[in-house]
């Protein structure tokens, strides 16, 4: 599913209203993504608490939020512009990329419960796409 000029707009436009925010959506999103998806947790075995107040939680919610906002810098070209991203969790973190489209779900319900004037059907689809979009070249160092 590739992204229009349109759907490109409509999420950089929407991820400005996520800036200064990319700390609680994120660490909502993992908190959400364990709870929901209790395998996911094995990657976060060394953490001892893994609410969405935690500051590991919350200091890696962060940090994918910020991964997120320089792929949305990157639009254009996604798979160049997180290549160094794809091959750190093919690699050396060894995540399975399936966990990246979990993840991008749960940003999303996270979204939608944070944003909910701004979160339009319009913003929910192209945000998605968005999402799948980057799921896929984060995945691309796995083939």
């Amino acid at each position: 599913m590739s992204l229009s000029a349109s759907d490109k707009e409509t999420v950089k436009l929407f991820w400005k209203k996520v800036a200064g925010k990319q700390e609680d959506v994120g660490s909502n999103a993992l908190c959400r993504m364990m709870t929901v998806y209790p395998q996911t947790k094995t990657y976060f075995a060394h953490w001892n608490d893994l609410s969405s107040n935690s500051p590991y939680v919350r200091k890696h919610g962060k940090t994918v939020m910020n991964g997120i906002g320089e792929a949305v810098k990157k639009i254009d070209d996604l798979d160049g512009g997180l290549l160094a991203l794809s091959e750190l969790h093919a690699f050396q973190l060894r995540v399975d990329p399936t966990n990246f489209k979990i993840l991008s779900h749960n940003i999303l319900v996270v979204l939608a419960i944070m944003f909910p004037d701004e979160f339009t059907p319009v913003a929910h689809v192209a945000v998605d796409k968005f999402l799948q979009a980057v799921s896929k070249a984060l995945a691309e160092k796995y083939r």
